[in-house]
């Protein structure tokens, strides 16, 4: 219920722009294609922060989870565009959905890339996880329904990951100046730190993965339970 009250909420304050692009006669393929050069850009945020920042330095991953946010806007737009205009089509859902794949893939990538190259070892594996969940996500939803299988449910889909992992990079960049980008806190005789200013934004990043393959296998587990219901029809 919460989801459905934020959705309409955001298209509502979106409807505007919305107006704004269609008489424009901006295309839905642009904008999609518009959102997928802006998760370029926030992976290639993430990929500076690895080649020239220093480990501490964590405003590129606030800068990052800006764009993240950002080109996130572009993927609620482009439904919304095709639907005021009237140009709907199958190859446009088709357009957006594999973009919407590389765009995702990309934004993982830049993370991953950053965590690896700053040594944040636990917390690049953790992206790892999460880049497999968003993509399995994807893909049973996408298998369930070339079957003839509504797939849709689960809680960790597109909007959410995209709004956590963009949000939780914002606020560890943000945190990294009051608190510094190397702040660790050691509990004895634990032998390891038991949060540094990364789990800010590494935190979240493992609901994401937990969730997103949960929800993969519980659509997995969805599309049994109807393929099973159909066999026994028969």
């Amino acid at each position: 219920m919460l989801k459905e009250i934020a959705s309409k909420t955001a298209y509502k304050i979106l409807q505007p722009l919305v107006n704004a692009l269609v008489r424009a006669g901006v295309s839905p393929n642009t904008i999609t294609t518009t959102g997928l050069l802006l998760n370029v850009a926030a992976a290639v945020i993430f990929i500076m922060g690895a080649e020239y920042g220093s480990r501490g330095d964590l405003n590129y991953v606030g800068w990052g989870g800006f764009m993240i946010l950002f080109a996130g806007l572009f993927d609620m737009l482009d439904g919304q565009v095709a639907r005021a205009s009237k140009t709907s089509s199958k190859f446009g859902a088709l357009y957006d959905s594999v973009l919407d794949r590389y765009s995702e893939l990309i934004m993982f990538l830049g993370i991953c890339y950053y965590l690896v190259a700053q040594s944040y070892f636990l917390s690049s594996i953790i992206a790892f996880l999460a880049m497999i969940g968003s993509i399995m996500v994807s893909y049973v939803r996408a298998r369930g329904e070339g079957l003839g299988i509504p797939c849709s449910v689960g809680l960790m889909q597109r909007p959410e990951r995209i709004v956590i992992v963009g949000t939780s990079a914002i606020a560890c960049g943000i945190a990294s100046n009051y608190i510094g980008g190397d702040f660790k806190v050691d509990l004895s005789p634990i032998p390891f730190h038991v949060f540094e200013t990364i789990t800010i934004f590494s935190i979240p990043m493992f609901f994401v993965a937990l969730l997103a393959n949960l929800t993969a296998l519980s659509r997995l587990n969805h599309c049994r339970k109807v393929l099973q219901n159909k066999d026994m029809m028969k």
